[in-house]
């Protein structure tokens, strides 16, 4: 229990406790003035009723103000309740924003390193071709070279064979 609670309930004790040995005094009746006008009654049964009356007053507004908190409390926790949700709801479309950003890069990216995959492919290809038609030149210029140099030697062969018959003869027997 909260000290209010146990004060008030201590308080309410006492004071009848001190109603209880002072019953005597208190039932004893006295002119009381209004006012206007005057009677005849105890005076410590009037004040007595005065503070029921007067404390059952302030535990009905006690209950009002307890009440008109809770329900306060109620709306202000409903509430935090939807803007938690709302923030939830908030950060999980960012996250999937962020998710599709992600498979969007990742998508550009796989494009884009196939695109020079496939241009680093047709680069090799052209170079190959190219390595391929020189090495072809070059073997055709070589061979030309070649069949150039054989004409040549034999065109030379001839024309010593020609001149010297004979040693050619005398070197073979």
């Amino acid at each position: 229990m909260k000290i209010r609670t146990v004060i008030l309930i201590v308080g309410s004790l006492l004071m009848a406790g001190f109603a209880a040995l002072n019953q005597a005094e208190i039932m004893r009746t006295t002119t009381i003035h209004l006012g206007l006008t005057e009677i005849q009654a105890p005076l410590g049964l009037v004040l007595l009723g005065a503070l029921v009356v007067g404390l059952c007053f302030f535990l009905i507004a006690m209950l009002l103000f307890q009440t008109g908190h809770l329900i306060e409390m109620r709306q202000v926790t409903k509430d935090a309740k939807e803007q938690r949700a709302l923030a939830d709801r908030a950060e999980q479309s960012r996250f999937t924003e962020l998710r599709q950003w992600l498979q969007t890069q990742q998508q550009t990216q796989l494009q884009r390193e196939e695109t020079d995959h496939q241009a680093l492919w047709a680069r090799i290809d052209a170079l190959e071709q190219t390595v391929l038609t020189r090495l072809d030149e070059s073997h055709n210029g070589l061979a030309a070279g070649i069949g150039e140099m054989e004409d040549r030697i034999e065109r030379q062969v001839h024309v010593v064979q020609g001149q010297l018959p004979h040693a050619r003869l005398t070197d073979q027997g």
